[in-house]
């Protein structure tokens, strides 16, 4: 399948009709694919590859979190770039860097490949996604009820964006760049030294 732009998608689902495939047609070709697509509007779309520092960042927060949460002793899932968020509502799925579900994982589907309940979602911004992360894929996820935080994370600077839901409907933003700061997960009531995500990362 031909890899898509992130950012034309509007553009794209704008023009000419194309093939559009039902939920269980794209989970049959995502099973067999040798890469993972997420399923947006009945359309097909590849992920695009990703470069080293954006997969260490990704491994380096999930780690954090892990860390942080058992030092509390809460039982929090962690998942990574592997697993697939559904939107019932919308009926679309998406992959997100790293995902954080706290008490027990939901899925749509009774083969556990749709997971609908995550709590706090991680975003590692890339500048064919960026955009895409930012706005579109950011309000798919506020149709989930269990959604409280969203992290974004720059991979060319020491740059990290959280937005949390401290009330129904209400978003508070938080910006850290500062290389020593600690980023606040208020959802999981832990920080992560900003320090941590990036490590091993080069400018």
């Amino acid at each position: 399948m031909e890899a898509i732009k992130y950012d034309d998608l509007p553009r794209l689902i704008l023009k000419k009709p194309v093939r559009k495939y039902t939920l269980e047609e794209f989970l049959r070709k995502e099973e067999s694919s040798k890469f993972k697509h997420n399923f947006i509007n009945g359309q097909i779309l590849k992920v695009p590859m990703a470069r080293g520092p954006h997969n260490l960042i990704s491994v380096n927060i999930s780690h954090e979190i892990i860390l942080e949460t058992e030092k509390k002793s809460e039982n929090v899932f962690v998942f990574n770039s592997d697993q697939m968020v559904y939107f019932p509502s919308l009926n679309e799925g998406a992959y997100a860097d790293a995902l954080a579900v706290c008490d027990t994982p939901r899925y749509w589907d009774d083969n556990k490949i749709l997971l609908i309940n995550p709590k706090l979602v991680v975003e590692v911004l890339s500048k064919s996604t960026q955009k895409y992360d930012r706005t579109g894929k950011y309000d798919k996820y506020k149709t989930l009820e269990s959604f409280k935080e969203y992290v974004l994370i720059h991979q060319d600077e020491y740059y990290a964006e959280v937005r949390y839901q401290f009330k129904p409907g209400f978003w508070q933003e938080i910006i850290v760049k500062d290389f020593n700061a600690k980023l606040p997960l208020q959802s999981l009531g832990i920080e992560v030294d900003l320090k941590r995500i990036y490590k091993n990362i080069e400018f």
